[in-house]
């Protein structure tokens, strides 16, 4: 299974950008997915999750309202489109695939839950 992550760049602060993660090798449908970020000399965080089963999302506390985490089976495909960027959401941007079909927020934010990632999409944000 591999995950390749797109979209990232550069944006302004309040700009928007959509992130696309395509799996090839397997498949997306029934697992959940996670979108998580690190900033230079910070830990992986978690910033979104949407489940396989119901479909139910969750978020980070920083990102939400701002950010929409989506899923296409038919394409493969986990989208995390950002709205309202700001400075402190410049990170490397990685998609993962967890084994688990649902949970609730403790499940899906954990990283150690997630089997497989991808390498990585750069999102620099400017003043």
């Amino acid at each position: 299974v591999q995950l390749q992550a797109s979209g990232g760049g550069l944006v302004q602060a309040g700009g928007s950008l959509r992130l696309s993660c395509t799996v090839s090798g397997g498949t997306i449908s029934g697992y959940t997915m996670g979108w998580f970020r690190q900033a230079p000399g910070k830990r992986r965080e978690f910033v979104a999750a949407i489940t396989g089963r119901e479909r139910s999302s969750y978020y980070t506390d920083v990102v939400k309202g701002r950010f929409t985490i989506s899923r296409d089976n038919a394409k493969n495909t986990v989208y995390l489109q950002m709205s309202s960027l700001k400075i402190d959401d410049m990170a490397v941007y990685y998609c993962a695939r967890s084994s688990y079909s649902s949970g609730g927020l403790s499940t899906t934010s954990s990283d150690y839950r997630y089997d497989y990632w991808g390498q990585g999409t750069l999102v620099t944000v400017s003043s």
